[in-house]
């Protein structure tokens, strides 16, 4: 019954997503760059903060491992969420564009919260 359950959710979000990707090509693309870009930010963004927080000592340590702790939260998260059946090259690059994503508003919070 959940599994049943489980897919009609996938197939009632997901289903969108893919029938407009494969209308057409220049869809096709804005989902690709669309997802990159995200990437790229995410990424940028958690070096520049992750550079804020200075040199490895005890308290930065701790700070790099909860945001390796989050990062490996939202991976699974995103993992059982997003479908593995179609699209899979597009969701893994979403898949990791939110996970440095949530790296960086992890660190954003506490730079702001141990710095202002």
């Amino acid at each position: 019954m959940t599994i049943n359950f489980m897919s009609n959710i996938h197939h009632a979000i997901f289903q969108p997503i893919r029938s407009w990707a494969e209308h057409s090509n220049g869809n096709w693309n804005i989902l690709v760059g669309s997802g990159f870009v995200l990437l790229v930010v995410g990424a940028i963004l958690t070096y520049v903060f992750h550079r804020k927080m200075g040199p490895s000592d005890e308290r930065t340590m701790g700070i790099s491992l909860r945001t390796a702790y989050i990062m490996l939260c939202v991976f699974i998260l995103c993992d059982i969420i997003f479908p593995k059946e179609y699209m899979w090259q597009i969701f893994l690059l979403f898949k990791y564009s939110f996970v440095f994503f949530a790296a960086a508003i992890y660190l954003a919070i506490r730079y702001k919260k141990e710095f202002f």
